[in-house]
């Protein structure tokens, strides 16, 4: 049992109960929590304002708290040289005196001299100061140095007793994420109290990697990194630190990668005369990228070590087809492939279009879909079927893990959009056969090389970078809110010729605090407005999934003429007739995201369009303009990480896997270089096991890295 204190309204209740009784207790969602250096407990905010105060279970290491940004006050100025800007001096404060002006502010003012003149300060609601401040001893005073109310002043300054050590002033000073009873002051405060016990941490790497990579002492690094005497330390902590973070990534993954390497998987021999007949049926010729990448998948196949290969490649790019070739090799084999699709429309399509490919080699008969939606009855024929052997490729979604579906000659998987499922997931549907099986991954999200590099590191990556023959580029404009009127004139346009549209916004619903057009807005202002005498219909999240399903099947089956949505189209949905993408208040989308939803269109003969509208009628960014100029999915990936962060392109949940604090992902030659290292260390036979902490790290990282 844990002792707990509870204080509401600083009133205390002690309690003895588990965690979870006592989270229960609190019946609310956390909102955001706050350490509290001086004290043993965790402030814990709610929603309404209610607070409540408990009695830390396991307390983070502060020390690995890195400052998000640095303000520089080292360079210590007279005050006669003084410059608009940040400042910082050495001088003695005094006539401090404060006072309340118009709707209860206080304003403290004193004057602040050296031996070459005399400058005001102002703090703004800070009563304490006045009686704080001491006379006729030496401050450090740091701020922003300008005009106040025709007078210069500095505001709100930071000020400290001068000593051999200044915390907030007279250095480079670390700001800190802070939350609401937990400011950059404390975490200051608390961290040069721990500076004995930060000078004492054990190192974490090899001594070989560290001479060899240049790097200073962890121990020298943790305290450069809060506390830097000068611009060259905090670089070189910066290098230390950053290292260590995608050393140890690369090395779990490299790691995950060699144990699989030991693993034995079914060979799958190459036919020739199934390939020329499956390529010679097809009603499309295929470019040079994809019998590239087949081929680097049937190599694979014949090894008797388990394949694990990505392929990369922008909407429309033809990887189900290169998919499809390496599952009839499998079948043919008289062994079972499994396509994992992320929606059950997307699973739906896959098997209408797979089943097209295999009609005329004979092969379709062993085709089946495996769903969540469908009838008890039938999803037992199709387990029986798939258990007997009958059914050989096998089409679903989280239904194909179900404990009933028992593949036990499974020889490949196949997972379209990748990064949509969990790792879990991925390994349960891999260890249904009882052994090793070859891997096949898809993603229409282009990787970064930097990403490659680390936490896609164990897979070998195929790229398909040509589109297919007779594809055209598709017309992207931005668009300002005052031309929407003749915008509509060109979209009702293409609607009388046949064409249909998509309209993507970024909420469902009108919020205050999203002051953007939501998806139930907009298609109530279209369908009773310019559109009325057009079929428009609306998709989105938070709808039922066979509500969803059933909407998006009336689209592609022509029934509606416009889709007004969120972002759920945005993957694997195949709609050849639909030409127009808009997408409203396009500068809150990233790169990657807004080049995936305008693949959504364009996938027939029909010319595409994609209008990117802003929110008003400013200039347009950096991004939106990229999307203008390029339809390079490459590109544009590798532009976005550089703006926003792994985030933008793989969502916040990997963002947060990736755990990267100083390393940039921008930076190539140090991702090379790490990555050398991690080889190196497994060359070298390292015993992870020599280094707690790393090994820790690493054992957290191989299970968030890709597959394994």
């Amino acid at each position: 049992m844990e002792r707990c204190e509870i204080r509401v309204d600083n009133k205390t209740q002690l309690i003895i109960a588990p965690a979870k009784q006592i989270h229960g207790f609190l019946n609310r969602p956390l909102r955001s929590k706050a350490v509290f250096p001086h004290s043993p407990y965790l402030r814990i905010c709610f929603p309404r304002k209610s607070q409540f105060l408990t009695r830390r279970s396991s307390a983070p290491k502060p020390i690995d708290h890195y400052p998000r940004r640095y303000d520089d006050y080292s360079r210590i100025q007279p005050i006669n040289r003084l410059k608009p800007g940040t400042i910082t001096l050495k001088a003695i404060i005094k006539q401090a005196k404060g006072h309340y002006v118009r709707r209860g502010m206080h304003i403290t003012e004193a004057v602040a001299s050296d031996d070459t003149g005399s400058v005001r300060l102002i703090w703004f609601n800070q009563p304490y100061r006045e009686n704080s401040l001491k006379h006729n001893v030496e401050y450090y005073v740091s701020g922003e140095f300008g005009l106040s109310h025709q007078r210069l002043s500095i505001l709100n300054p930071s000020i400290e007793l001068v000593s051999d050590f200044p915390v907030n002033t007279a250095r480079i000073v670390p700001i800190y994420r802070e939350t609401k009873g937990l400011k950059s002051l404390q975490i200051r405060k608390t961290l040069k109290t721990l500076l004995p016990t930060i000078q004492k941490l054990p190192e974490t790497l090899p001594n070989w990697l560290i001479e060899e990579q240049g790097l200073i002492a962890r121990a020298d690094a943790i305290r450069s990194i809060h506390f830097p005497e000068n611009v060259e330390a905090l670089e070189r902590a910066k290098q230390r630190l950053g290292f260590e973070e995608v050393f140890s990534l690369s090395l779990a993954s490299l790691l995950n990668k060699h144990e699989l390497i030991k693993e034995h998987a079914l060979k799958i021999p190459f036919n020739e005369k199934l390939a020329k007949d499956f390529v010679a049926h097809l009603p499309f010729k295929l470019t040079d990228a994809q019998r590239k990448v087949i081929w680097q998948i049937y190599l694979d196949l014949q090894k008797d070590q388990p394949m694990n290969r990505l392929i990369e490649g922008d909407v429309g790019s033809g990887k189900t087809v290169v998919a499809a070739m390496a599952a009839v090799m499998v079948i043919s084999q008289g062994y079972q492939v499994a396509f994992m699709a992320p929606t059950e429309l997307l699973a739906r399509q896959h098997a209408e279009n797979i089943h097209k490919l295999l009609v005329p080699l004979g092969m379709a008969d062993n085709l089946s879909l495996l769903i969540g939606s469908m009838k008890p009855a039938q999803k037992i024929a199709v387990w029986q079927r798939v258990k007997d052997g009958t059914i050989r490729f096998i089409i679903g979604t989280h239904a194909l893990i179900q404990e009933k579906v028992d593949i036990h000659k499974l020889g490949l998987v196949i997972i379209d959009e990748q990064h949509r499922f969990g790792v879990e997931q991925r390994k349960v549907l891999q260890t249904k056969a009882g052994h090793a099986v070859h891997v096949l991954s898809t993603t229409a999200t282009p990787i970064p090389r930097s990403l490659a590099l680390t936490l896609y590191g164990e897979l070998d990556i195929s790229t398909i970078d040509t589109k297919p023959i007779g594809r055209k580029m598709i017309h992207t404009k931005i668009c300002s809110p005052n031309s929407r009127e003749q915008l509509y004139k060109k979209i009702d346009g293409e609607l009388s010729d046949g064409r249909q549209v998509f309209v993507v916004c970024p909420t469902i619903s009108e919020s205050y605090l999203m002051p953007v057009k939501s998806a139930e807005q907009t298609y109530e202002e279209l369908s009773k407005g310019p559109f009325k005498h057009r079929r428009v219909g609306v998709l989105h999240g938070k709808m039922k999934a066979d509500q969803r399903d059933k909407v998006m099947k009336q689209f592609i089956d022509h029934e509606l003429d416009i889709l007004v949505a969120t972002t759920v189209i945005e993957v694997g949905v195949d709609v050849p007739n639909a030409s127009v993408m808009l997408i409203e208040n396009a500068e809150r989308f990233g790169l990657a995201q807004i080049h995936q939803l305008r693949g959504r269109v364009g996938r027939s003969d029909h010319q595409g369009y994609c209008y990117l509208m802003m929110s008003d009628s400013g200039q347009p960014g950096q991004r939106l303009k990229a999307l203008e100029e390029s339809d390079d999915g490459f590109r544009l990936a590798e532009l976005d990480l550089k703006i926003r962060g792994p985030g933008a392109i793989y969502g916040s949940a990997q963002h947060g896997q990736l755990d990267l604090r100083i390393a940039k992902l921008t930076d190539v030659n140090l991702l090379i270089a790490a990555r050398a290292a991690a080889q190196n260390f497994i060359d070298k036979n390292e015993n992870l096991l020599q280094y707690e902490e790393l090994n820790n790290r690493i054992q957290k990282l191989s299970t968030l890295t890709n597959l394994n």
